[in-house]
């Protein structure tokens, strides 16, 4: 059996009005969350950042793309997801990211990981989150892209 890596991307997508891409887990419904994924092999985090955008969302964009936060968190993984990892690893390192879209886009989801999208102003998708780490991240995209902030 191969096991994940402990390494994971997380990666917001918002416009540049500050929407937020939320993804709704398929095996948890209700959850939402931003694009994330295990980096494969000796993958460049970038790399596996883009390559879970398209993967979940569809979106096709290059590296170039992408923002590097230079951002990691470490959390305790779910104990139901622990088989996917090799025995003794408990805990994942995530690397933050972020896409900025001109515009919402139409997105096509991984029927085998989502179960629907939705586009929401940034409060209300930090707000929809399970996830501390991603709800933080999506607080900090006003403070990271002061210039694409809505006005109170």
């Amino acid at each position: 059996m191969l096991y994940k890596k402990p390494v994971s991307v997380l990666v917001v997508i918002h416009t540049a009005a500050l929407d937020v891409l939320l993804l709704e887990r398929l095996r948890h419904p209700g959850f939402w969350q931003s694009v994330t994924g295990s980096q494969e092999d000796d993958e460049a985090l970038l790399e596996t950042a883009r390559r879970e955008v398209e993967e979940e969302t569809g979106i096709a964009v290059g590296t170039a793309d992408l923002q590097d936060w230079k951002q990691t968190h470490r959390f305790e993984i779910f104990a139901e997801w622990r088989d996917r990892y090799a025995p003794g690893v408990a805990e994942n390192t995530e690397h933050v990211f972020s896409l900025c879209l001109p515009d919402r886009v139409t997105v096509t989801v991984a029927p085998d990981e989502h179960l629907a999208y939705r586009w929401l102003p940034w409060r209300e998708a930090a707000a929809a989150c399970f996830s501390w780490s991603n709800r933080d991240a999506i607080l900090e995209l006003p403070v990271r892209f002061p210039g694409l902030a809505r006005p109170l």
